[in-house]
């Protein structure tokens, strides 16, 4: 069998809502989607136990992650000028490294997850291979590592 790369991909969605005010369009509005995000890791081999990464504790840890700071919050750019008064009305809200467009999230989840992969058993050379973020059933956007 020639050499190829395993993969592992786990699905997770979440309820968010986000605005993005500095493009033009309804967009600017506050306004909430079902989101999934797929992402990807994957290895030059397997590990000795036959894994690309512990699927249990992985799940976990990018599930737990999006729960705790994306689910039934408000995702929103560093200079909204909502994010302090939503806060002070006891909202959940996680401010993006940018604005909170649909390529943005993807990448910002690679980033995440990139992170939390060291703490999880896997194998030698896994990595972050992509990551796939729907909003509605006809948007998405991606990220993929570079070659």
């Amino acid at each position: 069998m020639d050499s190829g790369t395993a993969t592992v991909t786990i699905d997770h969605n979440f309820e968010t809502a986000h605005r993005l005010p500095h493009l033009p369009g309804k967009c600017v509005s506050l306004h909430g989607h079902s989101w999934w995000a797929e992402i990807t890791v994957s290895a030059p081999a397997l590990d000795e136990a036959g894994m690309v990464v512990e699927f249990g504790q992985f799940k976990k840890a990018v599930r737990g992650w999006i729960d705790q700071h994306f689910d039934h919050g408000v995702l929103l750019g560093p200079d909204d000028p909502l994010v302090q008064p939503l806060r002070t009305e006891g909202c959940k809200v996680y401010v993006m490294p940018g604005w909170p467009t649909v390529e943005a999230v993807a990448h910002h989840l690679a980033e995440i997850t990139v992170a939390l992969l060291a703490d999880v058993p896997h194998a030698a050379g896994t990595r972050v291979t992509a990551v796939d973020v729907r909003e509605t059933h006809v948007n998405r956007a991606g990220w993929r590592a570079a070659s």
